[in-house]
């Protein structure tokens, strides 16, 4: 894959971790919290079961969770578009390691609280997540490394961002 492919693919993970945390964020309010618990439901592989969702608790674990999955999926967003082009390697380890960083911890939690369907949903989410991440983008193999006499690509001043 080239750097330009890389570059879109980290708008895509940004949508897939970022699109959770309105789900989750609407979980806060009992006339909202439907999507979530329905989110937690297919999870968790209990469909003839239904979460009650009800307790203040979970409410509150609903919004950190959803400001945290949003706020994730905005700040690779923006590595994308402001960063990426001066650093494309750098921008796709972080990712990476932020997304197996995720795939580990959350695989293991889900586990370890009884609920090991979460896991397995977490593989196809992580395939998705990092689609053509796991390798560096061809053209970034061919490009020497960068030492003083070739400084790294400039990045966009803020008048640029546009």
């Amino acid at each position: 894959m080239s750097r330009s492919f890389h570059k879109f693919w980290l708008k895509v993970t940004a949508v897939i971790i970022g699109s959770f945390g309105p789900v989750f964020f609407l979980g806060t309010m009992a006339p909202t919290l439907a999507p979530a618990r329905m989110t937690l439901d297919l999870l968790g592989w209990r469909l003839n079961q239904p979460s009650a969702y009800d307790t203040q608790d979970t409410r509150f674990l609903s919004a950190l969770t959803g400001g945290f999955l949003l706020g994730w999926g905005v700040m690779i967003w923006c590595l994308s578009v402001w960063v990426h082009d001066a650093a494309p390697e750098g921008v796709r380890r972080s990712v990476l390691a932020g997304v197996l960083s995720w795939f580990c911890l959350d695989s293991a939690g889900s586990i370890a609280s009884g609920n090991p369907s979460n896991a397995a949903f977490n593989v196809l989410v992580l395939l998705a997540a990092v689609g053509p991440l796991w390798r560096p983008a061809r053209d970034a193999i061919a490009a020497p490394p960068l030492s003083p006499s070739r400084p790294a690509a400039r990045a966009p001043q803020d008048d640029e961002l546009g």
